[in-house]
């Protein structure tokens, strides 16, 4: 089998040649603290060796519940937020059909996402979908009480029992939670719903490689056991037993440090094919989340070209040179699609009639690339050999080591997110939930003053 590769040609001449051997101490380093569990947030690190770690009996048990699912219903509805929903949003967007939802024959339940916004407009949208289908729920959450989850799940475990009655609506939701404790928990044990655990070492974002990811896909008709086995391979590839010369998350996490370290603030993560946006989004948290802290970390975005090139194209062209590329590369399309001659060739596209899409897809990344150098953007190039199961598992799990790798050189704790909560103590001192008296008052003292 092939794998994902990583080409770093296009960096010559803004990284010196010598400077990512120099670099590799540091890298593995960072690798052994990964798989020893002896770096900062060592009480997340379950992640690390999962793909291995993950049984027959445990996929089999996924793929039974998945089963029932979609003999019970035509909508699944995924409730959760951040790594809750992200991981298995952007594997459902990019191994799907782009049309799923409009599909008469499909054979699988359409995968849906609540509880990650607070829009009432969104929910009320929702439940005016679900109210003629036969639907499903699967809850996600450690505690059971994050804020835009819970409102979800409390507004559509109503609608569910309300439609079906309380015993087969238990039947219908399944909740993925703590082992032991937690109102999501406690809940799931009062009503016997059917549940899957997240483990404590392991973080949301994290998680697609847990039940929070896999069990959505696999109601949806994924191949999961594909796309752990793609994760294993890269967990081979990128052990703390290889040459780190021949891990491409350890490069990946030192170019991009390394030019960091040069200014270089802002990193794009650029595809040109549309079902990678939401591996984008993911990508996002991940890293963000992860190195964003004690005023540090590079700035992670994204944009879908060649769309984004008509609009974000200028400012990466001419705009201010604090940021760098990398452009994730599908080396084969799935389908064959050619370009007709036309007789009268008023478009004047007869010059590339008999081409496939997909090559004049290639020709616009290379010339963009090209373009972007010439314009002093830095860029490197992940590639895929196709979109499937097997290597957006490997994709997964590469990102996710070269984050912990690239988190530890940048000396940051890559497993915690303790900016997180801040916005959350003030929207409970706004909303009156109890306990937060004191931040109710110190608000209403600030906005008085106009603070």
């Amino acid at each position: 089998m092939e794998s994902i590769g990583i080409n770093l040609d296009s960096l010559s001449g803004f990284v010196p040649k010598d400077s990512l051997s120099s670099r590799y101490k540091d890298a593995n380093l960072a690798n052994v603290a990964l798989h020893k569990k002896t770096g900062k947030g060592n009480d997340f690190l379950g992640w690390v060796d999962l793909p291995s770690s993950l049984t027959d009996n445990v996929l089999q048990e996924i793929e039974d519940a998945a089963k029932v699912i979609k003999n019970k219903a035509e909508i699944l509805v995924v409730i959760g937020i951040g790594g809750s929903y992200l991981g298995a949003k952007a594997a459902l967007e990019a191994l799907s059909h782009s049309f799923t939802c409009l599909q008469n024959k499909r054979k699988h339940p359409l995968v849906l996402f609540a509880g990650h916004n607070i829009s009432e407009d969104y929910l009320t949208e929702l439940r005016e979908i679900l109210a003629d289908k036969s639907f499903a729920l699967c809850v996600i959450s450690k505690s059971g009480t994050t804020t835009e989850p819970a409102i979800a799940f409390r507004i559509l475990k109503q609608d569910i029992e309300d439609k079906y009655g309380r015993e087969e609506a238990a039947t219908r939701i399944i909740a993925v939670t703590d082992a032991s404790k937690g109102a999501l928990r406690q809940l799931a044990d009062k009503e016997r719903y059917k549940t899957f655990v997240i483990s404590d070492d392991i973080g949301g974002r994290y998680s697609v490689l847990t039940p929070v990811g896999l069990l959505p896909l696999a109601i949806a008709g994924i191949d999961i056991r594909k796309f752990i086995a793609g994760a294993r391979e890269m967990e081979t590839q990128t052990a703390s037993n290889v040459p780190i010369e021949n891990n491409t998350a350890a490069k990946y996490a030192i170019i991009r440090n390394l030019l960091y370290e040069q200014g270089k603030k802002i990193e794009i993560l650029v595809n040109y094919n549309p079902k990678l946006q939401y591996l984008a989004e993911w990508w996002k948290q991940l890293y963000g989340e992860s190195e964003g802290k004690e005023h540090k970390g590079i700035f992670p975005a994204s944009v879908n070209f060649t769309t984004d090139l008509h609009s974000m194209g200028q400012y990466i062209q001419d705009g201010q040179r604090n940021l760098f590329e990398t452009v994730i590369t599908v080396n084969e399309a799935n389908s064959k699609l050619y370009i007709p001659e036309d007789a009268s060739n008023l478009d004047k596209l007869n010059y590339i009639a008999g081409k496939r899409i997909d090559e004049v897809n290639k020709k616009a990344e290379l010339g963009t690339m090209l373009a972007h150098l010439d314009g002093g953007v830095p860029n490197l190039k992940i590639t895929i050999p196709k979109l499937d199961e097997y290597y957006i598992g490997q994709l997964f799990y590469f990102f996710e080591k070269a984050c912990g790798i690239s988190g530890y050189i940048l000396d940051v704790n890559p497993f915690d997110q303790p900016g997180v909560e801040d916005y959350k103590v003030n929207m409970f001192a706004l909303l009156g939930k109890p306990g937060f008296e004191k931040q109710t008052a110190a608000i209403r003292e600030r906005t008085a003053n106009g603070k």
